[in-house]
């Protein structure tokens, strides 16, 4: 498996941005399709967003669409979520995943790998 390691969590206020980085070690990064998740208090985890192992294909959450961005850089085995014009509502635990799955996965058994978790925080 890989492991995953978020960062770029923090507090941020309504309408603001913020760029979440995921760093990949122990497999061959371009083998994974990448994802980024949520969760809120009391709320299940639910998907964000995905990108393709070539980064040539990206899909969201309607919930997110045209506010946040993921993309990967294969070099640096790093997956990126930057996330604009940020509501209450985004306020969550983000989780990067990574999925062998050859299509566009984004249900929580399609990833095998997990990070720990970044907190985000919205204010209004």
């Amino acid at each position: 498996q890989v492991q995953l390691v978020e960062s770029g969590g923090g507090l941020v206020q309504a309408g603001g941005s913020l760029r979440l980085s995921c760093a990949a070690s122990g497999r061959p990064f371009s083998l994974y399709a990448m994802g980024w998740f949520r969760q809120a208090p009391g709320k299940e985890r639910e998907f964000v967003a995905g990108v393709k192992w070539s980064g040539t294909s990206t899909y969201y959450a309607d919930s997110v669409k045209g506010r946040f961005t993921i993309s990967r850089d294969n070099a640096k085995n790093t997956v990126y979520l930057q996330m604009n014009s940020l509501k209450p509502e985004d306020t969550a635990v983000y989780y990067c995943a990574a999925s062998r799955s050859a299509y566009l996965p984004r249900t929580i058994p399609d990833f095998g790998s997990w990070g720990q978790g970044t907190q985000v925080t919205v204010s209004s």
